[in-house]
């Protein structure tokens, strides 16, 4: 007898047959990198911003109906903002204020806090993803399943607060980020270049474990210890460690 099992929201049958969204993550694995704890006042100054990109693509619509000039895909976007967009924000905002950065609500509690349809909080969510107000990452858990193998099921998403860069120049002067001053600047490309050269200088073992944190780092250390003992018995020139396979593989296990 064939299998009947629905298939995923994506149209891709998940190999528990468990409908979870592409891209999602499992809840509990990433959450520590992927939130951020705001600063004093930070979000009280995002709230202003998008309300200060609300009136902007006010009036950006009104250039567009009268025909004064057309819009570009940014000025679109930001024509896009909606007056319920922004209170959904308001609401993201107030969580990650009292969260310490740590915002996962449903779509039933962003509608329930909002007085807003289910269906309008997530138009405002894709509209504030797609200008830049918001980071969003979908989640699943593991379910207990009595049969062979794990079954998961769709979580909250996790949302991070942003200022979008491609708002900035519609925004008055005072609601601007500062610039950075010149010798910072220098300050950080100066760090970045120590940075890398400290790490040319490393042994593959001592680069894995600067680099890499977790039980992975034991294995890698391992892995660059031998790899060090082996140029040390049979090279004469090494080559540099910036192209050498263990720099690429703790990079990108990093």
């Amino acid at each position: 007898m064939m299998s009947t099992r629905k298939p995923a929201r994506t149209g891709a049958q998940h190999r528990t047959g468990a409908p979870v969204r592409r891209d999602s993550a499992e809840a509990g694995t990433f959450e520590e990198t992927f939130f951020a704890v705001p600063a004093k006042g930070e979000t009280d100054r995002l709230l202003h911003v998008a309300r200060r990109t609300l009136d902007a693509g006010r009036r950006l619509r009104r250039d567009a109906r009268s025909g004064a000039r057309e819009l570009t895909a940014t000025e679109r976007l930001i024509a896009s903002l909606t007056a319920s967009a922004v209170r959904i924000y308001e609401e993201i905002l107030t969580l990650a204020r009292l969260n310490k950065g740590r915002v996962y609500p449903s779509y039933e509690h962003l509608s329930g806090a909002t007085g807003l349809g289910r269906a309008t909080v997530a138009r405002a969510l894709t509209v504030l993803e797609a200008i830049g107000f918001i980071v969003r990452q979908r989640r699943f858990n593991r379910v207990a399943n009595e049969g062979a193998g794990p079954r998961y099921e769709q979580t909250s998403n996790a949302y991070r607060p942003l200022l979008p860069e491609k708002v900035l120049s519609y925004l008055p002067r005072w609601l601007r980020p500062a610039p950075v001053p010149e010798d910072e600047i220098q300050r950080r490309l100066d760090h970045e270049e120590d940075t890398q050269l400290m790490l040319k200088s490393l042994s593959c073992r001592d680069l894995a474990e600067t680099v890499v944190d977790g039980p992975l780092r034991k294995i890698l250390a391992k892995l660059g210890a031998a790899i060090d003992n082996r140029e040390r018995e049979y090279q004469t020139d090494p080559e540099p460690l910036t192209d050498s396979y263990m720099i690429r593989l703790t990079k990108e296990l990093a």
